[in-house]
């Protein structure tokens, strides 16, 4: 039987969160380590940018700003950051760990033409049974703001030209103020730590995939 095991990087990630939480506590942790698992990869700048999408859950009690820089154009990026959702293109980060909960998520390494026409209104499946994201903003190859039905959850993509490069930004929105005080102290301790781990291996993934198309073309 073979063994999955995360990448080094991420294993590194995910261990230190967790000890740094273990070890020091949520105080502590929130003084300390949050700003960094919430913003990396981010510059200040980025970090307090208004982006499009922001509007949609402009009271939001949880923001994330995470980013890469990605050595190919924006047009290079956009096909993969479209065909993203459960049954599509999946989500680029540790399948495994997502079909855990069964998102049937499986990360595609080309473009998927007939997963390219998104339109706003449209609905990126988040797995089988469960409530898709709907497509706010549509602008590319610019920005992609997805937002979960409840409404409690929007999701922003921006391609910002940097040079001869494109930095990805991923923006989470999220209110969690109708979370029982233990539902939140849990989001903050292992949920935030946890999307980390996730999200740093999807920037990165897209980052792999579209600078190998860009340099294939």
């Amino acid at each position: 039987m073979r063994t999955i095991r995360l990448s080094r990087p991420a294993l590194a990630i995910g261990v230190a969160a967790a000890g740094a939480v273990a070890a020091v506590g949520p105080a502590a942790y929130v003084l300390f380590f949050r700003r960094w698992c919430l913003t990396w990869g981010a510059r200040d700048d980025e970090v307090a940018a208004k982006l499009p999408g922001d509007e949609l859950l402009p009271d939001a009690d949880l923001v994330t700003t995470r980013a890469v820089t990605v050595d190919a154009p924006p047009e290079a990026i956009w096909p993969w950051l479209v065909q993203m959702g459960s049954g599509r293109g999946g989500a680029y980060t540790y399948d495994w760990i997502e079909n855990l909960f069964g998102l049937d998520m499986h990360s595609a390494d080309e473009i998927l033409p007939r997963y390219q026409d998104l339109r706003v209104g449209d609905e990126l499946p988040m797995g089988p049974d469960r409530p898709g994201m709907a497509v706010k903003v549509l602008d590319p190859p610019r920005t992609l703001a997805v937002q979960l039905a409840d409404q409690n959850w929007v999701w922003i993509f921006a391609l910002l030209p940097d040079g001869e490069s494109t930095r990805l930004i991923s923006r989470n929105r999220i209110a969690t103020a109708a979370l029982p005080s233990v539902g939140r102290l849990f989001y903050t301790v292992f949920m935030e730590p946890g999307s980390l781990v996730m999200e740093r291996k999807m920037l990165l993934g897209i980052k792999q995939r579209a600078e190998r198309t860009a340099a294939a073309s």
